[in-house]
């Protein structure tokens, strides 16, 4: 923890200090400089940076503390190093006539890899005291690369599942949690849809310094959709005293070619960062091109030393060919004709106070427009009885087993379907956010905030004149104490309320500490403790609440159904965790290795329920009226309908070892294990084929006795895209001339659905396959490297996807084969000579 010196002994420090150097007008700099322990560091050397020059330089005392003036004003920061540390620069600051600037540092040994991280307190801490399972990806490790995605899998705990290829949905499972239970935030700012629902695959490079994920439920900092996990984005603050210019341009496979410019600067009270890239590719699939436009803007104003305004904003574009609407692009043998369209804004204004060195303030306002729109313009497959199909094809599982047949791809205009078709999907979110965070010496620091959502949805199909909206206030209020002892136990204990305007009060706990057996040192010295227990929950996506089963049965003469099945109004989905860790150095801190074991129990999660067993629900209508209604339901897409019926435990562990070979090479490697089994399902139980009047598991007819879930996994089975097995490889080189990355993502074997009850020929369900083991496990390998040619101009490769694996995604959707692209970089210091 850091420690403060009192405000009357730093006045009579700076006096005297200008006394003797005779300076009427300074501006002086004090903190503290500690290890990643909260250890004072005597002796280290501290620096002030004024237009590139160190101005003033002093070693810090016994107590770790130093002090800095300058009669110069402006833009300044604090360069640190100490024996056996690494050298670390601040962030940069403004400084003017008789300010007085706090700058603490904290220094990492030589060839440690740990960073400050957020996610976990909210406030910057250094990793070593943080007791959360939290992972920083810096830029150098997605550097050559067009999005996130695979940067994504080298973290333990975290499945990346893209259906399809570039530009196809990408989501992400942490340690078992859906993919809706992500709180996502760029710049302190949540972004994910209502209710969770993010798609990475538009989150391009440009425009992110780094990437920081943090394992487990943190609703009490981040409310609702953090359920299992938080993903923080960071965008890039100008860093030179002169516009630094910086353009890249690549092209390769399939199409592609990417155009790439920043630029980023300081000018006395204003920093200042711009980045705008293109992407356009065709994919190796028909009809399946995609391009992405995105813009990111940061500036910073420094009103004075203490006070600091900053404005962000993002901004993405893009498209991309609908290729198969009813599953993948294998159920059907043929693309379907349409596009899907994503527009992605985002922005944040937030200011900063330092009222003293120990109390600081700061106030954001967030907001995020998102609009998806998906076009079908005919209908496209072959026509069969007044329906349209895709070809005869054949479908082999993971597990061995194989179907035939053509897969139902859209509706005849005859059963009502109506063309061109038209989907509209509006996520948008006003976000006000509060937090002061006070510290009391090493042993307390406490932090209070407030946040008010102001969620706003809608759902619109014109060719059906239907038309839903939906408004969320929502209003959290947060509270956190946490300190150290004796620098080596750390802990963190807090609460959150959330009145949520769908389903009422909710509230989180989470308390977590680490304890060093062992602090860090030479040889096998090393040795920490994590503990962490967290509750967290998860609010509804628009899609659940606009096709709430309960609301549609209440709707349609069901209400005494509801009754009897215990059907309610949708509401939250909970979460709940406990996980411990042991963190080991060995050789000195040159190898790191870490284990940590984790519990987790999700209820109340939402299912869907299949369309075709929705009329059974309502035994007042006829067959034909069902028959009536379920065409109704399918021509309007609604597939299922929603309830908080499932719930599962999510277990396991997760490995990872680091290692600096040197100062030019680090590696990395990590194993995550997961143990997950649905303990309760509506459909499984009750309803998954129960059109044909008997509750019973669906099945195939031509694979009797096996049971099948259609959209929701069986009672005493594994979630759905959930590999048991993860595991991934990182090696980093950089030279003077040379750097290059290799890194490998691996996982087993999924269950899964082709998600076709219903949806052959006959309408029946030849074409399911059984869940277990049904998506292929993977090896994916990537390979990038650069070469300063020039101080100013580098030449880049990225080689994606060695093997070639076509595999990579769920079944039904291959993956992008071996891909490429080559560029240059050019990087000009506009105003400096090169």
């Amino acid at each position: 923890m850091t420690h403060f010196l009192r405000p009357a002994r730093r006045l009579l420090s700076i006096l005297s200090l200008l006394a003797f150097a005779g300076v009427s007008h300074a501006v002086s700099v004090h903190g503290t400089v500690t290890d990643t322990l909260g250890v004072p560091i005597v002796g280290a050397v501290v620096a002030l940076v004024h237009n590139g020059k160190v101005v003033v330089s002093v070693q810090t005392g016994y107590d770790g503390s130093y002090t800095l003036v300058s009669a110069d004003s402006g833009r300044f920061y604090v360069l640190a190093s100490g024996h056996s540390f690494r050298q670390l620069q601040t962030q940069s600051f403004f400084g003017q006539t008789l300010d007085d600037v706090e700058q603490n540092v904290v220094l990492e040994p030589e060839w440690v890899r740990q960073s400050v991280v957020v996610t976990a307190t909210g406030v910057p801490e250094p990793q070593a005291q943080t007791s959360g399972s939290v992972t920083e990806i810096g830029a150098e490790r997605y550097e050559n690369r067009m999005d996130i995605n695979d940067a994504l899998r080298q973290i333990p705990g975290l499945d990346v599942v893209q259906t399809g290829e570039r530009g196809g949905e990408t989501s992400l499972f942490i340690r078992g949690g859906n993919s809706t239970a992500n709180r996502v935030v760029l710049d302190g700012v949540p972004v994910e849809d209502i209710g969770g629902r993010f798609d990475f695959t538009n989150v391009a490079t440009t425009g992110l310094e780094s990437v920081e994920a943090y394992r487990g439920p943190n609703s009490v900092l981040y409310g609702s959709d953090a359920a299992a996990g938080v993903v923080a984005f960071t965008t890039p603050r100008g860093s030179t005293q002169f516009p630094s210019l910086l353009y890249e341009g690549d092209a390769g496979s399939f199409g592609t070619y990417r155009n790439q410019v920043q630029l980023a600067g300081m000018k006395r009270k204003l920093d200042y960062y711009g980045g705008f890239s293109s992407l356009k590719t065709l994919n190796s699939l028909p009809l399946d091109e995609y391009h992405d436009n995105t813009g990111v803007v940061n500036l910073g104003w420094s009103w004075s030393a203490q006070t600091e305004v900053r404005i962000t904003a993002r901004n993405s574009d893009s498209a991309t060919g609908l290729n198969a609407a009813n599953g993948g692009y294998s159920f059907n043998g043929i693309p379907n004709d349409g596009e899907q369209l994503d527009q992605d804004a985002y922005g944040s204004g937030t200011i900063t106070h330092a009222f003293r060195d120990n109390l600081h303030g700061v106030v954001r306002y967030g907001l995020a427009r998102k609009r998806e729109e998906s076009e079908q313009w005919y209908p496209a497959g072959n026509l069969i009885a007044g329906n349209y199909y895709g070809d005869n094809v054949t479908v082999t599982g993971a597990n061995g087993y194989s179907v035939t047949g053509q897969a139902l791809m859209n509706y005849g205009t005859a059963d009502g379907a109506v063309y061109p078709y038209k989907l509209a999907l509006d996520s948008n979110r006003d976000d006000l956010f509060a937090q002061m965070n006070y510290v009391h010496g090493p042993h307390l620091a406490v932090i209070a905030g407030f946040r008010f959502d102001d969620e706003r949805g809608l759902e619109s199909e014109p060719a059906y004149v239907f038309h839903e909206a939906l408004e969320r206030g929502n209003y959290d209020y947060q509270a956190q104490v946490g300190g150290e002892f004796r620098n080596r136990l750390f802990y963190t204990a807090a609460g959150n309320v959330e009145k949520n305007a769908l389903f009422g009060t909710v509230g989180s706990p989470r308390v977590g500490g680490s304890y060093y057996l062992v602090r860090p040192g030479k040889g096998a010295r090393g040795t920490k403790l994590d503990f962490n227990f967290a509750r967290g929950y998860q609010e509804p996506t628009l899609d659940q609440q606009f096709g709430s089963l309960y609301a549609f049965l209440a709707a349609n003469g069901g209400a005494a159904t509801a009754k009897q099945y215990g059907i309610t109004p949708i509401g939250a989905e909970l979460s709940r965790t406990y996980d411990g860790g042991l963190e080991q150095s060995l050789f000195s801190e040159k190898v790191t290795v870490r284990a940590t074991y984790f519990h987790n129990e999700f209820g109340t999660q939402t299912e869907g329920v299949p369309a075709f067993a929705v009329p059974t629900l309502l035994p007042n209508l006829t067959a034909a009226q069902q028959q009536t209604l379920l065409s109704f339901l399918n021509n309007n897409f609604a597939y299922e309908l929603d309830l908080n019926s499932m719930s599962y435990r999510a277990q396991g562990a997760e490995a990872e070892v680091e290692y600096g070979l040197g100062k030019n090479i680090f590696m990395r490697g990590g194993y995550t294990y997961l143990d997950a089994v649905v303990q309760k399902s509506f459909s499984s139980d009750n309803l998954e084929c129960s059109v044909t009047g008997t509750p019973m598991p669906c099945e195939n007819p031509n694979i009797p006795g096996v049971p099948i879930g259609v959209y929701s996994p069986l009672v005493g089975a594994r979630p759905f895209r959930r590999p048991p097995h993860m595991g991934f490889t990182d090696v980093i080189y950089t030279g003077k001339k040379w750097s290059g990355v290799v890194d490998a993502a691996y996982a087993s074997r999924s269950d899964d659905s082709t998600y076709l009850g219903g949806d052959d020929v006959n309408f029946g369900n030849t074409l399911l396959l059984p869940n277990r083991n049904l998506d292929y496990g993977y090896t994916k390998i990537d390979l990038g490297a650069s070469y300063q040619i020039k101080p100013w101009l580098a030449a880049y490769t990225q080689l994606n996807n060695l093997t070639s694996n076509q595999h990579i995604g769920p079944i039904g959707y291959p993956s992008l084969p071996f891909n490429f692209e080559t560029g240059m970089r050019f990087t000009l210091s506009l105003g400096r000579k090169q």
